[in-house]
């Protein structure tokens, strides 16, 4: 390893020699080239030069600050190519929002750098060689993932464990310790090359330290990759008797959406899907399920409407749709209180069931701090939603107990399942209605619908993704795609809802805790390996 260790020196030497304003650059890029890892790209292996470069760029800075920002400068990359597309949402109403653009871009992109900032800081304060260094890298930069799930409302969008997600194998692991547990396995992975090279600055060639986390980041990555596939191996296809979900995607432009005129033209291009014969030998659809806001008024207040859709919903079975819905605690004013809600319908078009959304997205849906900002919200509709008491569990006839997710709300880790319910009552799959029109032909929907597959694995449940156009499919309880209607695509799904795990795992009983422990376990090797070269 000897050669390698000193052309891998010899670069970082190259690379600690450049100008302050070189360095950021490359700093910069480094956080892009690290998003191509990332759904739907999965080019792994760009991670390591990725975070190799990472790791001497903090250790070599020549003051904390200088650490500071670099991580800032790879983190502001990372971030604007992993969450571009959320700009893309400015040009639906562009006349109004379209200049709004460039800093939702650099501005969300330098606002998020700040945690990778941080790990770069803490990287440089602490003392130790490369490979204690690398260590901390890793465990540090999965304490800000969880951080980042929860802090101003959470956003933890594009954890480093879901570059795995090409394959169902990997995905296992996190039924045990959750996307953040692996993480930090592909975290370590990634930054290990970054440790050769330190012999030639210690000037001892005799140091296998980056030899050690060299076996111990492959091996463990072996072994999650191993134990996942016995898992899949022993996995069953069973599904749940007498239940056919039929999902539709009716792939209308957002601009088109809202329009009263257009009203009658998109709710009957849905029925029209809803009506549709299923394929020759298929069972007929029991529950027919439509996306976010596909009815994009107060459907519960119109019965003529709800007449229509009932009677496209099977005899006997339900129709769950999404819509604006009025709260019934109306202000002595007259005004009112809207939320973004999921319907149940019977079929004789009776509102069986509701779920009004409580994880709100910020600027989507309300505006933080709106006494201040002088901003709209960008979605449709005056005033902002008003958010849902939390997470619940729906007994909807004809179907195992559900937990109803909104849009975004699936994203969260250890949130998506109602915390008060006790085994006999807790839910049996996620339904995830969402809407990612906004986003056109982006990374966004590939990387939303990776996020149903991490939670259903994470909770031993299925889940079911319903898009008004993006990508819509059915999920079994190992994170395996049953069916899928692609991006882009007008259709619906056909299909059996999977079976649950019967056992809950690990991570579903415990949460965030494992993960966190994890990564506060690497900060204690990291210590221990420091205090062992110091004696």
């Amino acid at each position: 390893m000897g050669g390698l260790s000193l052309k891998l020196f010899a670069l970082r030497q190259r690379l600690a020699g450049l100008s302050t304003w070189q360095i950021r650059f490359v700093a910069f890029v480094l956080g892009l080239l690290a998003v191509f890892a990332m759904p739907p790209i999965y080019q792994i292996y760009l991670l390591i030069p990725a975070f190799s470069g990472l790791l001497w760029m903090a250790v070599d800075a020549p003051t904390r600050w200088k650490a500071f920002v670099v991580g800032w400068w790879f983190g502001a990359g990372f971030f604007t190519g992993g969450l571009y597309w959320v700009s893309f949402a400015l040009l639906v109403d562009a006349e109004k929002f379209a200049w709004l653009m460039p800093i939702a871009i650099f501005g969300f992109a330098f606002g998020l750098g700040l945690f990778v900032a941080l790990n770069t800081l803490v990287v440089r304060m602490i003392p130790g060689d490369l490979t204690a260094k690398a260590m901390v890298l890793a465990g540090t930069w999965v304490l800000l993932e969880w951080i980042r799930s929860w802090i101003f409302t959470g956003l933890p969008w594009n954890p480093l464990g879901s570059v795995w997600a090409f394959a169902d194998a990997p995905l296992q692991v996190t039924w045990l310790v959750g996307v953040f547990g692996l993480s930090l396995f592909t975290a370590l992975l990634a930054v290990m090359p970054g440790t050769f090279g330190q012999a030639s600055q210690n000037n001892n060639p005799q140091d296998n330290g980056p030899i050690r986390l060299l076996i111990a980041s492959v091996a463990a990555m072996g072994v999650v990759w191993v134990g996942g596939s016995y898992r899949l191996a022993d996995a069953t296809d069973a599904v749940v008797d007498g239940v056919r979900l039929r999902l539709i995607q009716p792939n209308i432009p957002q601009n088109e959406k809202w329009k009263p005129e257009l009203r009658q033209r998109n709710i009957m291009a849905q029925v029209d899907l809803a009506l549709s014969p299923p394929k020759v030998g298929e069972p007929t659809p029991t529950h027919i399920i439509w996306a976010e806001t596909s009815a994009p008024f107060f459907i519960e207040n119109s019965p003529e409407w709800r007449r229509l859709i009932g009677a496209a919903t099977p005899k006997g079975g339900l129709t769950i749709l999404g819509a604006p819905r009025v709260l019934p605690d109306a202000s002595d004013d007259g005004s009112f209180k809207v939320a973004n809600a999921l319907l149940a319908l019977d079929d004789k078009g009776r509102v069986t069931d509701t779920y009004d959304k409580f994880h709100l997205v910020p600027f989507g849906e309300y505006v933080p701090l709106s006494d201040w900002l002088p901003l709209d919200k960008i979605t449709q509709g005056q005033g902002a939603f008003t958010p849902g008491p939390g997470l619940q569990t729906l007994n909807l006839k004809g179907l195992p107990p559900v937990s109803p997710l909104i849009c975004y709300e699936v994203i969260f880790p250890g949130a998506v399942v109602n915390p008060d319910d006790n085994l006999d009552r807790r839910a049996q799959w996620l339904l995830n209605l969402t809407n990612d029109a906004w986003y056109g032909a982006t990374a966004g929907p590939h990387q939303h619908f990776v996020s149903a597959r991490l939670r259903a694995v994470e909770e031993g449940l299925p889940a079911v993704r319903v898009a008004f156009t993006g990508i819509s499919g059915i999920v079994d309880a190992y994170g395996r795609t049953q069916s899928i209607r692609a991006l882009g695509e007008k259709g619906f799904v056909d299909g059996g809802l999977p079976i649950a795990v019967k056992a809950i795992g690990p991570y579903s009983q415990y949460g965030d805790v494992i993960p966190v422990l994890m990564a506060l376990l690497t900060l204690l090797l990291a210590s221990l390996h420091v205090i062992r070269n110091r004696t």
